[in-house]
């Protein structure tokens, strides 16, 4: 099953971050081969209702094959965020080393107490809408009618504070 899944850091080496929790992504959920995982460019992105002062965030998007269940890739992902030093227990929109969310799994639609896909509010974050854009803006999620491009233009004509600046650099840079 293709599954969708954003990155986000604000604390610490934030690329360092991502690079880290986007290698243990692809061990730790089966993400099967290289060739088939997309990665979209880091976009560095102000907080969203964060406190104030709370650093910029570093937010990327990435496309894995994975046969996890997921609720186990779930616990899988929650798994990469305690081992880099993020708590289980945190205030929502806290300052973090990494965040990790799945955003869509196939046609899945999902919603119990511990995950609910698609992503509830993926329709109307440009720090999650604008790396998806880039590496599937054809994609209708399910619950949309819209494609993730569609989506993210719509947002943005909503003139949204969201500011985007894209980095040169990318996750998966070890050739």
């Amino acid at each position: 099953m293709r599954v969708g899944i954003a990155l986000g850091s604000n604390l610490g080496d934030r690329l360092a971050n991502l690079r880290r929790a986007f290698q243990a992504v692809r061990r730790t959920a089966h993400a099967g081969d290289r060739d088939s995982i997309l990665v979209s460019s880091v976009y560095e992105t102000t907080p969203v209702g964060s406190e104030p002062g709370a650093g910029l965030y570093l937010n990327a998007a990435i496309e894995i094959e994975s046969a996890l269940p997921a609720d186990e890739l779930l616990d899988r992902l929650r798994e990469v965020e305690s081992e880099m030093g993020r708590p289980s227990m945190r205030p929502r929109n806290a300052p973090r080393t990494i965040d990790l969310d799945i955003l869509y799994a196939g046609d899945l639609v999902l919603r119990t107490a511990k995950l609910t896909v698609p992503h509830p509010r993926l329709a109307q974050r440009a720090f999650v809408l604008t790396p998806l854009a880039e590496i599937a803006p054809a994609l209708v999620v399910p619950g949309q009618s819209k494609s993730v491009a569609q989506l993210l233009s719509e947002l943005r004509s909503a003139d949204s504070a969201e500011e985007l600046l894209k980095l040169r650099e990318v996750l998966d840079d070890d050739g």
